[in-house]
């Protein structure tokens, strides 16, 4: 099967990963666990970087050394054999009809926030980005590589302005005088912000030298994101009860455009997030049809070395998934919990896959990972349910159905 073209550099894998993990949720999870934690909020941020850096340094090992379009698919298959990475690779699209449009509508809410809209207006507009999506990746993932390391660029000096204007204001992280509870709380709630490490070792193998730029694209853009939360959490703490607190923030040091400022920046940055998964699912459709597993038309590339069918039926998939959750009313919330549980499931089967596959200093690093991620599956709840039966589903028709037809992995890599 014809390779991807290789056109990402490691700034720009830096760009993409800090975009996705960025998100909307930049301007929204500091405050959010300033009111849970008050001051704690530090504290609960500091222990979630510390914890999430094992996390991202097995995959990052993972992804430099199978560099391949299956991502966690391709790891959990080297780990523990061809049927069970795909299941793996089977259970991540599960996420997309549920995750994706999930992720639009949150950033949909954010621009209703500045301009609001009516249902319909917002589905149009939905509709619209998704066509964006699809019409700015047809040609490859350089501009996407570009556009979104501008945007963290911008995101870091904006909270860089904000932190020189309210530098008098700022705090250390301390130890809460109260139980660790809310600490502990908060930290659980802001680990979501990290939820998208897993979909950035999809594009592993499009790095032009993915074993000398993956590791440190992967742990430069872990660290930066959790560098600017602990300063925008550190920014609100005194403004914890503010309907937007960063935009407020922001009148007050250069007057007004608060709103306008960090409501567009937080539209970018959804879209960002989105753009990235969709790229990375769109890859994974690809990888798993020349395996077999999907139908063969799927693993077709264009003549930029594109999936182009795969990216097509990814967006109509969304456009599906966006207009039923229109006929229905549904909002974000009815989306986004079941899809937690996924990668909850993906994360965790990826630690295991590393403590196999890596060497031994990094099995405890491995193992660790995975006891942390095993902690987040037992918090989340019966919202893990969808995420079994996912499952359940894949490994049963990997195991009742042939598959559609052998083919060697892209890379040469089994998946």
């Amino acid at each position: 099967m014809t390779q991807l073209t290789p056109t990402i550099t490691r700034w720009q894998g830096v760009g993409l990963l800090s975009t996705a993990l960025l998100g909307t949720s930049v301007f929204l999870l500091p405050q959010l666990t300033v009111k849970m934690a008050a001051d704690g909020a530090l504290l609960a941020w500091g222990i979630l970087l510390l914890a999430m850096l094992p996390v991202a340094l097995v995959f990052a090992k993972l992804g430099q050394r199978y560099p391949d379009a299956g991502g966690p698919a391709t790891f959990v298959g080297n780990a523990f054999g061809e049927r069970a990475g795909a299941a793996i690779g089977l259970l991540f699209l599960a996420v997309a009809p549920i995750g994706l449009p999930a992720a639009m509508m949150m950033t949909l809410a954010f621009a209703d926030a500045l301009v609001p809209m009516s249902a319909a207006t917002k589905l149009a507009l939905g509709l619209g980005l998704n066509g964006l999506m699809l019409a700015l990746n047809y040609r490859g993932l350089q501009l996407s590589g570009k556009l979104q390391f501008g945007l963290t660029v911008v995101i870091m000096a904006i909270f860089a302005l904000l932190a020189l204007t309210h530098g008098d204001s700022l705090r250390l992280p301390q130890w809460p005088g109260q139980a660790m509870s809310p600490v502990l709380a908060a930290t659980g709630v802001a680990m979501w912000a990290f939820l998208g490490i897993e979909a950035f070792a999809h594009l592993s193998a499009e790095f032009q030298d993915p074993k000398r730029d993956f590791l440190p694209a992967m742990m430069w853009g872990t660290v930066i994101v959790g560098l600017i939360y602990l300063l925008g959490t550190a920014l609100v703490l005194d403004l914890g009860a503010a309907p937007l607190a960063m935009a407020t923030l922001f009148d007050q040091s250069f007057g007004a455009g608060g709103a306008w400022v960090i409501g567009g920046l937080g539209v970018l940055a959804g879209f960002a997030t989105m753009n990235t998964y969709f790229n990375s699912m769109a890859r994974l459709l690809w990888s798993l049809a020349g395996q077999g597993y999907l139908p063969q038309g799927l693993a077709q590339l264009n003549s930029a070395a594109v999936p182009a069918r795969s990216m097509w039926a990814l967006a109509l998939l969304q456009a599906g998934s966006l207009l039923l959750a229109y006929l229905l009313e549904w909002d974000f919330e009815h989306l986004l919990a079941p899809s937690n549980g996924i990668f909850v499931l993906v994360y965790l089967l990826a630690m295991l896959a590393g403590y196999r596959l890596l060497s031994r200093s990094f099995k405890w690093v491995a193992a660790f990972g995975a006891v942390l991620i095993m902690v987040l599956g037992y918090s989340i709840g019966m919202q893990m349910l969808y995420a079994v039966v996912a499952l359940a589903v894949a490994i049963g028709l990997l195991w009742l159905q042939p598959k559609l037809k052998a083919r060697a992995a892209p890379s040469g890599n089994s998946v």
